[in-house]
């Protein structure tokens, strides 16, 4: 009989609990969230239900209202979550097929609990911890040789909806049908990426992060740097998350740090570097004054404002505990990577440069890697899990061995025999033996160095799962040109990959999409338009290419910039009515003229986190790639035949709120509720599977006999729009929400998806919409404020509202 999870419980409703129940509700799970009674009840509120519920209602309310989200979609999937109490609703276990474990990290409590549920899970339903210390052994001490067959561990990070990694730890008579579909069901239905994790203190994931942190922090109090200098030099010049070390601890919650970190040193005491767990006193002492972090909004860094609500940001000084405002950090280190073409070459800038800056960054990239792999068998047998717990669970572009490549280990190792550092001998065997990097790739395939074995082994992944880098390794790009390429993907389907600067479409990838199209029409049966750019939430496309249009406008070549437009347009629309079926697998940032090559697509396999809108009225402008007209294509569409006026009208007002207003989702549940995903298009937790998927999808439609849409007339609400566009804008100005140039823009916006002067509930020729687009698109780039819109976008990042 196939296993499933259909409800599931929850075990502590606080922040890790919540975000548990929040991913699992999110993944259309039952989920039943517990936690004890209040303490201090009186004898009457012992008999009040609410009160008895004080504690879960409040975790609950907290992760409902969390920011950012933790429920994909807040409103709906909440209401797959019921809460109760270990008293009260603890039999209600036994409808379960998963138990989470999320309470206090209590060795007895743990054990009281896990001895509670055996006396009432059903047989055969998985129970988990999600201890982040404390040996699955002790926790499951006395129970029965069935439950521990059902029972591992499975440690997420926080916050849970939004770090892939999932660490398994396997108890020692856990059976391998539930590891199975424990990794199955993590990784396909929650999205996760699956570390596999020895039942060692911490695991992998804190063992090495928090080793690196703390280590990290003795070595700034040793040499003399300050807060800031530290986080320069560990941020995205060295592949770190933009939070570097200190935001970072601040984000986590210094007690939280200080916990993990004392828990480790209490219990790693055969680890040869076990002092490197020992915070410095002056986080101690921060501590003990509940500076944790942006719990308490101060931590290492906090923000004041002055009597003129000037915002003055300030970090502790460590030889002092007082907090003192600062500058930017500066070392010839930083200066040499600003001219590096790639991360790596960055890297090597920091770590072999001559400043205090870079001797530090040595001393702690050095001591970290030769941490890491004396952990090797210790906590894992390779290299993969290591580095893929710290991309997945710290946000770090490369693991430590993948950074070890980066600044090349022979040179690396020689330095580090220079500073007397112990190198480990498995290193040393590796580069005797002739093997310069801990990776390599062969034909298309990555291989890993297996120290076990002394050989490169095959990196092995879901046969699901479709890797572009590794299939233009197999010589499998059939059309490329700078900013796009088409790639065969097997059973005559083709990939267009994007690769431009946040893969922002310009006319090179328009003109290598419709090249595209063209090869696969004679060669193929289906297209897939996806690509797999690296980072979190990562960006399927940005938007438009603004700065080559900001050029042609500023040289007042209006012609050549409609001339682009119309150019796109028909790219966009020829997939639209290819005679083949054209599915787009969206991820992350899906803006503007991205979100436009989705709608034009035939069908949409989008990953779980996608930000998607038809933001360009942020920058003064409208969607003119196709997306008024193909937004409003596919609201009308839900309805067969002629539509009603009144119904129209229905139908108006959300469109022209969702250009007029910059509106976009904050996951694709919610790109489905604003709906620019309909009922035929499908959502996937786990990106990497993404392309595979969206190739299922192609082949699904064309064993099904796909037949492409014909291009009719398009029923529009005609001069009724401008009425219901007035009378909202109206509203907005008078509450302040638009400026007077947005209401500008935002009536010409009404007058395209309208139709222009058509007669209300009328019928407009497609290509006569499209001109609407083009020429309300041109008209606003000739005014100053949008001239000076795009231009502040493209210096700041940030839009101006003027």
């Amino acid at each position: 009989m196939a296993r499933r999870i259909q409800k599931a419980a929850v075990l502590g409703s606080g922040v890790m609990g919540g975000g548990i129940a929040a991913l699992l509700a999110s993944a259309g799970v039952e989920v039943l969230l517990l936690d004890i009674v209040p303490f201090d009840l009186t004898e009457e509120q012992k008999k009040d239900p609410k009160a008895r519920n004080r504690i879960v209602k409040a975790g609950f309310d907290g992760t409902v209202k969390s920011r950012p989200a933790l429920f994909m979609l807040p409103k709906t999937d909440s209401k797959r979550v019921s809460i109760g109490n270990f008293d009260d609703d603890w039999n209600k276990l036994a409808d379960c097929d998963w138990i989470v474990e999320v309470v206090v990290e209590n060795l007895k409590i743990k054990q009281s609990v896990m001895e509670r549920i055996e006396k009432v899970r059903k047989p055969g339903s998985i129970v988990s911890t999600n201890t982040s210390g404390i040996p699955l052994m002790s926790i499951s001490e006395g129970r029965t040789d069935e439950f521990k067959q059902h029972f591992l561990g499975t440690h997420f990070f926080n916050p849970v909806r939004y770090m892939k990694l999932l660490e398994i730890i396997p108890g020692a008579q856990t059976s391998q049908e539930v590891l199975d579909f424990m990794a199955d069901y993590g990784e396909r239905i929650l999205g996760k990426g699956i570390v596999w994790a020895k039942d060692t203190p911490n695991f992998i994931g804190n063992r090495i992060g928090v080793q690196g942190m703390v280590q990290a922090m003795q070595l700034m109090v040793e040499m003399g740097l300050s807060i800031p200098e530290v986080d320069a030099l560990f941020g995205p010049v060295m592949g770190r998350p933009k939070t570097a070390m200190f935001k970072t601890a601040d984000l986590v919650g210094l007690d939280t740090l200080g916990h993990v970190a004392k828990n480790t040193y209490d219990l790693v005491t055969e680890d040869e570097a076990r002092d490197t767990f020992v915070i410095p006193d002056f986080v101690s002492a921060m501590i003990e004054k509940k500076l944790l972090g942006n719990k308490t909004k101060q931590g290492f860094y906090k923000k004041d404002l002055t009597p003129e609500w000037k915002t003055i940001r300030k970090v502790i000084n460590p030889q002092t505990g007082e907090y003192e405002e600062y500058g930017k950090a500066d070392f010839p280190c930083l200066d040499a990577a600003k001219g590096a073409k790639d991360l790596a070459g960055k890297m090597q800038a920091v770590v072999y440069g001559d400043d205090k800056g870079a001797k530090f960054a040595w001393k702690v990239i050095a001591n970290g890697l030769i941490y890491a792999a004396n952990r090797i068998p210790e906590i894992s047998d390779t290299i993969i899990e290591i580095d893929n717990a710290m991309k997945w669970g710290y946000n770090f572009t490369m693991g430590p061995f993948e950074a070890w490549d980066a600044i090349g280990v022979e040179k690396s190792v020689a330095k580090m025999k220079a500073d007397g550092l112990a190198v480990p001998e498995k290193i040393e065997k590796m580069l005797s033996a002739g093997n310069k990097s801990f990776y390599k790739s062969e034909n298309g395939k990555d291989y890993f160095f297996d120290f076990a074995s002394g050989e490169y082994k095959l990196i092995s992944i879901s046969p699901a799962i479709i890797s572009l880098r590794n299939l233009k390794g197999m010589g499998k790009v059939v059309k490329e040109n700078a900013s796009a390429s088409l790639i065969d993907i097997g059973d005559g389907v083709f990939c267009v990959e994007f690769h431009t600067k946040m893969n922002a479409i310009n006319r090179e990838l328009v003109e290598g999409m419709a090249e595209g199209l063209d090869y696969v029409a004679k060669n193929g049966v289906g297209m897939v338009i996806g690509n797999q750019a690296p980072g979190f939430p990562g960006a399927f496309s940005a938007g438009g290419d603004l700065a080559y249009m900001l050029g042609l406008a500023k040289e007042g070549k209006f012609s050549e910039i409609d001339a682009f437009l119309l150019t796109a347009q028909t790219g966009l629309q020829k997939a639209r009515y290819a005679p083949f079926p054209v599915v787009a697998a969206p991820f992350g940032m899906t803006l503007g003229g991205g979100c436009e090559v989705c709608l034009g697509a035939d069908r949409i396999v989008a990953h779980s986190e996608l930000f998607m809108g038809l933001v360009e009225i942020g920058v003064g402008l409208l969607p003119a790639g196709g997306g008024c007209t193909n937004l409003w294509k596919k609201f009308i569409s839900s309805v067969p035949g002629p539509v009603k006026i009144t119904s129209l009208a229905d139908f108006f007002l959300p469109v022209f709120m969702a250009i007029a207003t910059a509106k976009f989702s904050n996951s694709a549940a919610e790109a489905r509720a604003n709906g620019f995903l309909d009922s035929s298009d499908r959502i996937h937790f786990n990106r990497d599977y993404l392309i595979g998927e969206a190739k299922k999808e192609v082949l699904h439609m064309v064993q099904g006999g796909y037949a492409p849409p014909i291009k009719e007339k398009i029923q529009v609400l005609g001069q009724a729009a401008q009425g219901m566009a007035e009378a909202e804008l109206y509203n907005m100005q008078s509450g302040g929400y638009v400026s007077e140039h947005d209401a500008f823009l935002a009536k010409r916006i009404a007058f395209v998806i309208g139709g222009g002067d058509i007669r209300d509930g009328g019928f407009i020729s497609e290509d006569a919409m499209l001109k609407l687009e083009r020429e309300a698109f041109v008209d606003f780039f000739k005014t100053e404020k949008t001239m000076a819109r795009v231009e502040h976008m493209l210096k700041t990042g940030k839009p101006l509202r003027n």
